[in-house]
């Protein structure tokens, strides 16, 4: 038994276990309104543009650019005690939606706003990964 902390890992709900199932296939999927077509993370049972509770998921393009980011000092979780310094980024995707994830492959002293990323696979778990991101190439 290893004395390491456990990760915290996702736990869907109703309305974002299609985004994390398809997460697990390394496919970005986004929430769409199925009333006025907004697009929409996190996940969430209704439109905040129009109210409507139809949705459908539409493939993201996993290409966005670096909007803010902090580095982590010392991290908040002991989980991530062998990670730190860490960053942690917002990225704007194409598709003009928000989401967070860490920058992989990339000195934290690199980062910077506009960098254009695109997303990458972290295997946490069986049947659970995390988008993260890289600069594009």
């Amino acid at each position: 038994m290893s004395s390491q902390p456990l990760r915290p890992v996702p736990g869907p709900d109703d309305a974002s276990e299609p985004f994390w199932e398809a997460c697990a296939r390394h496919v970005l999927l986004l929430q769409a309104c199925g009333g006025c077509g907004t697009l929409r993370f996190p996940p969430r049972p209704m439109c905040p543009r129009c109210n409507s509770f139809e949705q459908a998921w539409v493939p993201a393009s996993g290409r966005g650019r670096v909007w803010s980011w902090v580095i982590a000092h010392p991290p908040v979780l002991p989980a991530f005690a062998d990670r730190a310094p860490y960053n942690v980024i917002v990225v704007e995707l194409d598709e003009g939606v928000r989401m967070i994830g860490n920058l992989l492959e990339t000195p934290n002293e690199e980062i910077a706003e506009g960098m254009p990323i695109e997303v990458a696979w972290e295997d946490v778990e069986d049947g659970v990964s995390l988008p993260q991101w890289r600069p594009t190439q």
